[in-house]
């Protein structure tokens, strides 16, 4: 079966387009199928794009992600996104903020 929203690209973008929605979307990748799924939904979320949550929502569950995975993955959404508006509404300066990781991924290092 052909979506509707298939048949209504225009003639020229779809085989353009299609060899990486059949690779990227529905294919195999580098990265297993499920995490790739849970990956685009991080995304349609962040988007808010409806039509995407759905569809990721659902294949990611058809290539096993369980109802607990999509659950915490809308905590690490909702996280990254609240540490991004701090950042951003305390306009933390970015040469800090990329210095500062710098060292605390050093920190880390010498961890192991």
């Amino acid at each position: 079966m052909l979506p509707g929203f298939f048949k209504n690209t225009p003639k020229d973008v779809l085989p353009q387009m299609w060899p990486l929605f059949k690779k990227y979307q529905i294919g195999e990748s580098l990265i297993p199928k499920k995490y790739r799924e849970m990956m685009m939904l991080a995304s349609a979320a962040a988007t808010k794009c409806p039509y995407c949550q759905t569809y990721h929502r659902e294949v990611a569950k058809m290539f096993g992600a369980t109802d607990q995975e999509l659950n915490e993955l809308a905590l690490v959404v909702a996280e990254s996104a609240f540490w991004s508006n701090i950042l951003h509404v305390q306009n933390y300066d970015y040469n800090t903020f990329v210095k500062e990781l710098q060292q605390i991924g050093e920190h880390m290092s010498k961890q192991k």
